[in-house]
Protein backbone atom coordinates (compact mmCIF):
# COMPACT_ATOMS: atom_id res chain seq x y z
CA UNK A 1 0.00 0.00 0.00
CA UNK A 2 1.12 3.18 -1.03
CA UNK A 3 1.95 5.65 1.85
CA UNK A 4 0.57 8.51 -0.10
CA UNK A 5 -3.87 8.53 -0.72
CA UNK A 6 -5.71 11.42 -2.75
CA UNK A 7 -9.00 11.45 -1.40
CA UNK A 8 -10.52 12.39 -4.89
CA UNK A 9 -12.33 10.39 -7.72
CA UNK A 10 -11.48 13.27 -10.03
CA UNK A 11 -9.68 11.81 -13.27
CA UNK A 12 -8.36 15.28 -13.68
CA UNK A 13 -6.95 15.35 -9.92
CA UNK A 14 -5.27 11.86 -10.63
CA UNK A 15 -3.80 13.16 -13.83
CA UNK A 16 -2.17 15.81 -12.03
CA UNK A 17 -1.01 13.48 -9.17
CA UNK A 18 0.69 11.36 -12.02
CA UNK A 19 2.93 13.99 -12.88
CA UNK A 20 5.10 13.56 -9.27
CA UNK A 21 5.49 10.28 -10.45
CA UNK A 22 4.86 8.98 -6.73
CA UNK A 23 2.76 5.83 -5.63
CA UNK A 24 -0.30 6.51 -4.73
CA UNK A 25 -4.18 5.25 -3.68
CA UNK A 26 -7.19 6.95 -4.34
CA UNK A 27 -10.78 7.31 -2.44
CA UNK A 28 -13.65 8.81 -3.38
CA UNK A 29 -14.91 11.30 -0.37
CA UNK A 30 -18.68 11.41 0.08
CA UNK A 31 -19.17 14.85 1.75
CA UNK A 32 -21.73 17.36 1.76
CA UNK A 33 -20.15 20.17 -0.40
CA UNK A 34 -23.22 22.88 0.37
CA UNK A 35 -21.46 26.36 1.13
CA UNK A 36 -22.48 27.14 4.65
CA UNK A 37 -24.41 30.28 5.95
CA UNK A 38 -22.23 33.30 5.74
CA UNK A 39 -19.09 31.13 4.58
CA UNK A 40 -16.58 32.97 3.00
CA UNK A 41 -14.65 31.62 -0.09
CA UNK A 42 -11.53 31.10 1.36
CA UNK A 43 -13.19 29.33 4.57
CA UNK A 44 -14.90 26.99 2.03
CA UNK A 45 -12.13 26.21 -0.53
CA UNK A 46 -10.42 25.05 2.74
CA UNK A 47 -13.09 23.33 4.60
CA UNK A 48 -13.80 21.43 1.70
CA UNK A 49 -10.57 20.24 0.91
CA UNK A 50 -9.99 19.32 4.90
CA UNK A 51 -13.38 17.46 4.67
CA UNK A 52 -12.41 15.39 1.42
CA UNK A 53 -9.30 14.01 3.60
CA UNK A 54 -11.05 13.71 6.57
CA UNK A 55 -13.35 11.38 4.78
CA UNK A 56 -11.15 8.78 4.25
CA UNK A 57 -8.75 9.36 7.09
CA UNK A 58 -9.84 6.28 8.55
CA UNK A 59 -9.19 4.24 6.40
CA UNK A 60 -5.37 4.99 5.84
CA UNK A 61 -4.41 5.70 9.86
CA UNK A 62 -0.37 5.30 8.37
CA UNK A 63 -0.67 7.71 5.53
CA UNK A 64 -0.57 11.11 4.45
CA UNK A 65 -4.21 11.80 2.37
CA UNK A 66 -4.67 14.62 -0.03
CA UNK A 67 -8.14 16.62 -0.38
CA UNK A 68 -8.51 19.37 -3.00
CA UNK A 69 -11.52 21.35 -4.02
CA UNK A 70 -12.36 24.68 -6.52
CA UNK A 71 -14.29 27.32 -6.40
CA UNK A 72 -15.47 29.45 -9.50
CA UNK A 73 -15.42 33.48 -7.88
CA UNK A 74 -17.02 35.82 -10.63
CA UNK A 75 -18.29 39.14 -9.47
CA UNK A 76 -19.95 38.68 -5.45
CA UNK A 77 -20.56 35.41 -6.45
CA UNK A 78 -19.09 31.40 -5.73
CA UNK A 79 -19.96 29.23 -8.38
CA UNK A 80 -20.13 25.81 -7.84
CA UNK A 81 -20.47 23.09 -11.07
CA UNK A 82 -22.56 23.68 -13.36
CA UNK A 83 -24.91 20.60 -13.47
CA UNK A 84 -26.51 20.96 -17.07
CA UNK A 85 -26.44 22.95 -20.27
CA UNK A 86 -28.54 25.54 -19.33
CA UNK A 87 -26.50 26.73 -16.42
CA UNK A 88 -22.82 25.84 -18.18
CA UNK A 89 -24.27 28.41 -21.31
CA UNK A 90 -25.41 31.05 -18.94
CA UNK A 91 -22.14 31.19 -16.53
CA UNK A 92 -20.09 31.40 -19.84
CA UNK A 93 -22.66 34.20 -20.82
CA UNK A 94 -21.92 36.24 -18.03
CA UNK A 95 -18.04 35.68 -18.07
CA UNK A 96 -17.74 36.58 -21.71
CA UNK A 97 -14.85 39.52 -22.14
CA UNK A 98 -14.38 39.51 -18.04
CA UNK A 99 -11.80 37.56 -15.37
CA UNK A 100 -12.88 35.02 -13.47
CA UNK A 101 -10.87 33.91 -10.13
CA UNK A 102 -10.21 30.50 -9.72
CA UNK A 103 -9.89 29.21 -6.11
CA UNK A 104 -8.85 25.69 -5.10
CA UNK A 105 -8.09 24.72 -1.31
CA UNK A 106 -5.43 22.01 -0.85
CA UNK A 107 -5.41 19.81 2.16
CA UNK A 108 -2.62 17.42 3.80
CA UNK A 109 -3.35 15.29 6.91
CA UNK A 110 -0.44 12.60 7.98
CA UNK A 111 -2.65 10.29 9.72
CA UNK A 112 0.71 8.90 11.26
CA UNK A 113 1.55 11.85 13.29
CA UNK A 114 -1.62 13.16 13.79
CA UNK A 115 -1.81 16.99 12.39
CA UNK A 116 -2.90 18.25 8.89
CA UNK A 117 -1.97 21.60 6.77
CA UNK A 118 -4.64 23.51 4.60
CA UNK A 119 -3.46 26.05 1.87
CA UNK A 120 -4.92 27.65 -1.43
CA UNK A 121 -4.15 28.76 -4.61
CA UNK A 122 -5.78 31.09 -6.95
CA UNK A 123 -5.73 31.67 -10.68
CA UNK A 124 -7.46 34.27 -12.94
CA UNK A 125 -8.45 33.55 -16.25
CA UNK A 126 -9.69 36.56 -18.98
CA UNK A 127 -12.39 35.01 -21.18
CA UNK A 128 -13.13 35.89 -25.01
CA UNK A 129 -15.69 38.07 -26.03
CA UNK A 130 -18.04 35.04 -26.78
CA UNK A 131 -20.74 34.91 -28.70
CA UNK A 132 -23.70 32.74 -28.27
CA UNK A 133 -23.27 30.43 -30.52
CA UNK A 134 -19.75 29.91 -29.78
CA UNK A 135 -20.85 28.92 -26.32
CA UNK A 136 -23.50 26.71 -27.25
CA UNK A 137 -21.09 25.15 -29.16
CA UNK A 138 -18.91 24.53 -26.82
CA UNK A 139 -20.87 23.34 -24.26
CA UNK A 140 -22.30 20.77 -26.08
CA UNK A 141 -19.35 18.96 -27.33
CA UNK A 142 -17.43 19.35 -23.70
CA UNK A 143 -19.94 18.62 -21.30
CA UNK A 144 -18.36 20.77 -18.69
CA UNK A 145 -21.40 20.18 -16.24
CA UNK A 146 -18.81 18.84 -13.36
CA UNK A 147 -16.46 21.66 -13.73
CA UNK A 148 -16.43 24.58 -11.36
CA UNK A 149 -16.87 28.07 -14.10
CA UNK A 150 -18.47 25.66 -16.48
CA UNK A 151 -15.50 24.80 -18.98
CA UNK A 152 -12.61 22.01 -18.66
CA UNK A 153 -8.96 23.18 -19.20
CA UNK A 154 -8.07 19.86 -20.47
CA UNK A 155 -10.43 19.84 -23.38
CA UNK A 156 -11.92 22.13 -25.80
CA UNK A 157 -11.99 25.01 -22.84
CA UNK A 158 -8.53 26.29 -23.95
CA UNK A 159 -10.29 28.27 -26.66
CA UNK A 160 -12.41 30.60 -24.81
CA UNK A 161 -9.74 32.14 -22.88
CA UNK A 162 -7.52 35.68 -23.93
CA UNK A 163 -5.09 35.16 -21.39
CA UNK A 164 -4.44 33.11 -17.84
CA UNK A 165 -2.99 35.15 -14.81
CA UNK A 166 -1.19 32.86 -11.89
CA UNK A 167 1.81 30.83 -10.67
CA UNK A 168 0.40 27.57 -11.27
CA UNK A 169 -1.56 26.35 -13.93
CA UNK A 170 -3.10 23.21 -12.37
CA UNK A 171 -4.57 25.34 -9.63
CA UNK A 172 -7.03 26.04 -13.04
CA UNK A 173 -7.65 22.43 -13.58
CA UNK A 174 -8.03 21.41 -9.75
CA UNK A 175 -4.49 20.85 -7.93
CA UNK A 176 -2.02 23.47 -7.27
CA UNK A 177 0.94 21.02 -7.61
CA UNK A 178 3.46 23.74 -6.63
CA UNK A 179 2.21 24.47 -3.42
CA UNK A 180 1.73 20.09 -2.99
CA UNK A 181 4.81 19.43 -3.43
CA UNK A 182 5.58 22.02 -0.68
CA UNK A 183 3.66 20.46 1.59
CA UNK A 184 4.82 16.99 0.60
CA UNK A 185 8.63 17.90 1.39
CA UNK A 186 7.22 19.13 4.91
CA UNK A 187 5.81 15.72 5.55
CA UNK A 188 8.88 14.23 4.95
CA UNK A 189 8.05 13.32 1.16
CA UNK A 190 10.44 14.67 -1.37
CA UNK A 191 8.64 14.30 -5.15
CA UNK A 192 12.06 14.41 -6.67
CA UNK A 193 14.08 12.18 -4.96
CA UNK A 194 11.00 9.63 -3.81
CA UNK A 195 12.35 10.01 -0.06
CA UNK A 196 9.67 8.87 2.29
CA UNK A 197 7.29 7.87 -0.55
CA UNK A 198 6.91 4.24 0.57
Amino acid sequence: MPRLVLASSSRYRRQLLDRLEIPYAWSAPDIDESRREGEDAVTLAHRLALSKAQAVAEEYPEHLIIGSDQLALFEDDILGKPGDFATACANLARFSGKRVRFMTGLALIDTAAGRHRVVHDTYDVLFRNLSSSEIESYVSRDEPYDSSGSFRMEGLGIALFERFEGSDPNTLIGMPLIKLCELLREAGVDPLTKTGSQ
